[in-house]
């Protein structure tokens, strides 16, 4: 352990990872830190992952934000779950929503009842047995009072950062315009001990926090932390992200739309439309890339594209020495399942939770990172899932995701889905069993047989038991207002 106690913390970028960053340190544990935050104006963020998942929802109430303020701020829509179209095959279509399907019991989950139920001729998708499945394919949405809070968001990154640099700012984070040029560490234990910006000025710290995207320019291009690349098993590497003026009302899930070399996303806020196109740049060119994009918009285009080049994969250490890094200078895992923003969040509390008040401590550092990394590769198996469970071969790009070596932790969950059906969450693991039916049904993948214990229920006591489920989930969301209805009454946007 060191010596030095964390008095001042200098945060390294901005955007959403750097005012995420910022605003909760200050918030909740920065009373006698001195919390600094250094960007420039002249960088741009990605700011394109304007998808959320439900997670969000804890961090807003540590930091006791509105739900209304937020979203009337951010430009949000409500997002109730993801709609895959054409991947399984062209043509085929699902929804993987929030929220719990049916009732489970003891022994089994609910997907054993719904599995055996098929075989009794109840032939009704599984998403009917869930209100934000359903609620989802109707339009309908209302936050209600000591409602399970089982939505998400679409929002404005861009705003969204906005939105936080005031709430930290208000409670003493001090902003530092200036780029970095270089980065000054101590020539006896390699910790970073300044850094040096282009107006002169010479930022001391005791923590450093690497917000800075995939440059990386403190975690890697100063302490070399080194990197896991996973391209291997998720092939895409660019994206092209441009907006479009709203043509229609927007709907409570984002659209994710498989394409011959990758898949396009279509993301509905209160007044215009994200849009881009993730693709592998093996089997596509940018200039096929953008071509495609833009045919396949729906409203005018009102930015220009803009190219983001990733490559998918964790750091070896996302902790090293006094240097944290958070965001995507942490790593990337492609937005396909909205994760980004959730594990900055996670890499907020996890620091706050191991705060080196007192000095840094080898075993916090070690645990930090065993605890990100992880979790990491439980979201990528659940991405990868995706793309290697399918029914596609039209294109080389499906024909090598079918045929790649996937990770053995991976392999280990189809196999038990596909033989018995079985499927089990992990302490560390973000998707709960629900997520992972949906999309394991939604991509082609049916159990061979159903637990034993679904025996036990009578064709007629199946029957009713499935029909009361459906029929409560039905009367739940008929109840609902419209989507833009509710909206309009509950957190109309600002103008910006």
């Amino acid at each position: 352990m060191t010596e030095n106690p964390i008095k001042k913390v200098v945060i390294a970028g901005g955007g959403t990872a750097g005012w995420m960053t910022a605003a909760a340190l200050a918030k909740l544990i920065g009373k006698h830190l001195d919390i600094r935050l250094i960007e420039s104006d002249a960088i741009g963020t990605v700011g394109v992952g304007e998808a959320t998942i439900p997670t969000l929802h804890i961090f807003h109430q540590l930091l006791g934000l509105k739900e209304q303020e937020v979203m009337a701020a951010t430009n949000a829509t409500f997002k109730l779950g993801i709609m895959f179209e054409n991947w399984r095959d062209t043509g085929a279509d699902y929804l993987h929503s929030f929220g719990s399907l049916g009732k489970d019991c003891w022994a089994a989950q609910f997907h054993h009842f719904w599995r055996k139920g098929l075989e009794k001729g109840i032939d009704f998708e599984i998403g009917d047995y869930c209100k934000e499945h359903l609620a989802a394919r109707s339009h309908r949405f209302a936050a209600l009072p000591n409602q399970d809070r089982n939505h998400a968001y679409h929002l404005d990154a861009s705003l969204y950062a906005r939105f936080l640099r005031s709430f930290a700012e208000t409670h003493g984070v001090s902003r530092t315009e200036g780029q970095i040029l270089e980065v000054q560490l101590n020539r006896d234990n390699g910790f970073i001990e300044a850094l040096h910006l282009d107006t002169g000025e010479c930022v001391e710290g005791d923590l450093f926090v690497d917000c800075t995207g995939f440059r990386g320019l403190l975690i890697e291009g100063a302490l070399h932390s080194g990197y896991h690349d996973w391209t291997h098993w998720l092939p895409c590497d660019r994206a092209i992200a441009v907006q479009t003026a709203t043509v229609a009302p927007p709907v409570p899930y984002t659209r994710s739309i498989a394409r011959e070399s990758g898949w396009q996303w279509r993301i509905p806020l209160q007044s215009r439309v994200g849009n881009g196109l993730v693709y592998c740049s093996r089997y596509m060119d940018e200039l096929q890339a953008s071509a495609q994009l833009l045919e396949n918009l729906e409203g005018e285009p009102i930015s220009d594209p803009r190219v983001i080049p990733f490559r998918t994969g964790t750091r070896r250490r996302h902790w090293n020495k006094n240097c944290i890094a958070i965001g995507l200078s942490g790593g990337f895992i492609e937005p396909l399942e909205s994760t980004s923003i959730h594990l900055i969040q996670r890499s907020v509390v996890r620091l706050m939770q191991l705060f080196p008040s007192r000095g840094i401590c080898v075993a916090d550092v070690n645990e930090f990172n065993a605890q990100t990394i992880q979790e990491m590769e439980y979201i990528r198996d659940f991405i990868v899932l995706h793309y290697h469970v399918t029914e596609r071969s039209d294109s080389k790009f499906w024909r090598y995701c079918r045929s790649m070596p996937i990770p053995d932790s991976l392999a280990h969950r189809l196999e038990m889905f596909r033989d018995s059906g079985s499927l089990f969450k992990y302490e560390a693991d973000l998707f709960g069993v629900a997520s992972w039916v949906q999309v394991m049904l939604g991509q082609g993948l049916m159990p061979a047989r159903h637990h034993p214990i679904t025996d036990l229920m009578g064709d007629a006591e199946l029957a009713s038991f499935l029909d009361n489920i459906r029929q409560q989930v039905r009367r739940q969301v008929d109840n609902l207002p419209g989507h833009l209805d509710f909206l309009d009454h509950y957190c109309k946007a600002q103008t910006v």
